[in-house]
Parts: C-alpha cells; structure tokens; sequence
C-alpha cells in the first residue's frame, strides 16, 4: 500500500485529486492535512468518511512538528496547501507568504530528514506573469506581479533549490486556471454561476478582456498523476487545457447556459496588477504523452449543473463568512479569477 500525503486537501483543486485517485488506484492510501481556512471545506470530501484508505488529519503545513510526523510516514507528498487568491493577497499579503513559502519550507525540511520517493509541488501559470503574445515555456523568467503569485514562485524555486542542493526528488508543475465542481465561490466561474443563479449582478472586472487558459480540474488531477509517474526529478511542467477565453466570453457562456439576461453583468473597477493574459506553452507534457480528456463546452456544461444541482452547497458559503468578507473589503468590486 503506497503512502500518500496530499495537503491542503479539503480545497477545491486537492479534494479533486483525492477523489480521483481513490477512484483510480486501489493500492493507495492519502492522508490529508488542511488547515481548514476559509476555502477548506470537509464536505467535499464527506463520502469519503470511513472509507479505510483515507483520513483526515486537521493541521498547519507550518507547524514542523505536525509535519515531521506526517511525512515521516509517508513516500510521496502532493503539496496543494496554499493561500490562492490574489485579491486576497492584495490584502493580506502576509498571510500568503507563511503558507506559500514559509510553509513549503517546513515540509521540505521534513522531506529531507525523512526522505520521500517523491515530492510533487503544485504552483501555478501565474508565477510567469502576463503576456500579450506566445505562450510561456518552463524555461521562461518568472514575473510574477501580485503578492500571491510571488509566494507561489517563492515556494516553485524554494522546491527546486531542494532537489538541486539536497536531492530531494522534487516535480514542480505550473497550472492554468481550473474550474470545476468544489471551487470557492470567489473565483469567476462559480462566483458568477452562483450569482446569476439568484439573479444577482455579475461584477466583472474592467473591460472583461483578460485572457485565461482554463482546464477542468480533473485533468489537472490526471497530469499530477501524470507527471508523478512519468516526471523527471526537479523538472517542471507546465499543464494547459488549451482553453484561451476572455472573462467576457466566460460570462456569456453562463448566462447562455442558465438563459439569464447579458443586463445583469456589471463592469466594476478592475483589480490592482490585473494580469492581462496567461498563457502557457504544453509541448513539453504532451510531447510525453499526456493530453486533456475533456472538452471545454463539456466541461463547462458539467460544472454549471452542478452548482445547479447543488444549492446547497455554495448557499452555506455564500450566506456566511464570504459574504462578510467580500462587503467589508470589496464592497460592489469584483472577485474573480
């Protein structure tokens, strides 16, 4: 039975990947810490209790004594455990850099006295910065231009730096935007389904231009899988859905979906250091072997049902402590991906 320390895995991207490698292998057992912040939410993993290839364990990847154990017993680590959200990090900048970096710190130090087959270090696209034209290669210089990615990228290097001065064998992988079932009803897809769903406006940054390439969460969750197989130690891939769309043509696929009025769109004030476009060059995983499984119309079609279908769900987050936080510090500003 394969040990596998997942963390940060009661968010949206995390409790994917255990779901789907649960689902896939039966010769593994995940251990799951989080922190449990405002976006780790047990339910997305509520079938999952008393399954005996599974437990939870409740805790901060910067308390080194928790994490000493933990990956003592383990043989490989999937770090997902991070502050995610750049308009928070606006904010509380703080708070993104002891996760992001100080955090990833902890548990490679643990890494490195206990020794693990593999450590997997999720960042992002986002470490590059933006661009206009082309798409960024892994060997491209990281800009990145908000306190959130600049954590990531601290975090990204820090792993690498491991593999190179310790030999911890690191795997970095450098994602486009997700979306899918599970995902905090902050980000641009499940913040304006949610919203429309209540006929409530859909506050979309600036001129709703900016570029995203966005991929299901569950083929992130199978290149991770992917790469954790077939990956070269302290390589990074850069994994893409091929998906480039503008906010604005996000926004008109879900009114168009949930046959909801382009009135109810309103154009706020865009964000501070709003990156224009991100767009990362895939020839490197694909060359491999690994290629997306889902479509977008697809993919988008599913996860719009399913905040559809589970009301519920978002209601709890939306009616609470998010819509405290998005009046105090946003007021009619968006939040978004």
């Amino acid at each position: 039975m394969k040990n596998i320390l997942v963390t940060g895995g009661a968010g949206f991207i995390g409790s994917n990947y255990i779901h789907y490698m649960l689902n896939k292998y039966n010769d593994i057992h995940i251990t799951n810490v989080d922190k449990l912040t405002y976006a780790g939410n047990l339910e997305n993993l509520k079938d999952l209790e008393g399954n005996t290839r599974y437990n939870f364990v409740k805790g901060d990847i910067c308390d080194a004594e928790l994490m000493d154990r933990l990956v003592k017993d383990a043989e490989i680590l999937v770090n997902f455990a991070a502050e995610s959200h750049v308009d928070r990090s606006i904010g509380s900048p703080d708070d993104f850099i002891k996760t992001d970096v100080f955090g990833t710190f902890v548990l490679l130090e643990a890494a490195r006295k206990h020794g693990l087959e593999k450590f997997i270090q999720i960042s992002t696209d986002e470490v590059y910065g933006s661009t206009i034209d082309g798409s960024f290669k892994e060997t491209d210089p990281l800009m990145p231009s908000s306190p959130y990615s600049a954590s990531k990228a601290g975090a990204d290097r820090l792993a690498y730096s491991y593999f190179v001065t310790y030999d911890i064998p690191v795997i970095v992988t450098r994602c486009s935007n997700n979306f899918g079932a599970f995902q905090y009803p902050e980000k641009l897809i499940p913040l304006f389904v949610t919203n429309a769903l209540d006929n409530k406006e859909l506050p979309l940054y600036g001129d709703g231009k900016n570029v995203r390439d966005w991929i299901h969460v569950m083929d992130h969750c199978d290149a991770v899988d992917f790469v954790e197989k077939k990956g070269t130690f302290g390589d990074v891939y850069n994994i893409g859905g091929g998906n480039e769309r503008t906010n604005n043509e996000i926004t008109g696929i879900i009114l168009d979906q949930l046959d909801k009025p382009q009135s109810i769109i309103k154009h706020v004030e865009d964000r501070l250091g709003h990156d224009r476009r991100y767009s990362v060059d895939c020839s490197k995983i694909f060359a491999m072997g690994w290629r997306p499984k889902t479509t977008f119309k697809e993919a988008m079609q599913e996860t719009i049902s399913w905040y559809v279908e589970n009301r519920q769900w978002w209601e709890k987050l939306k009616n609470g402590e998010y819509l405290e936080y998005y009046k105090e510090n946003y007021g009619n500003q968006a939040i978004s991906s």
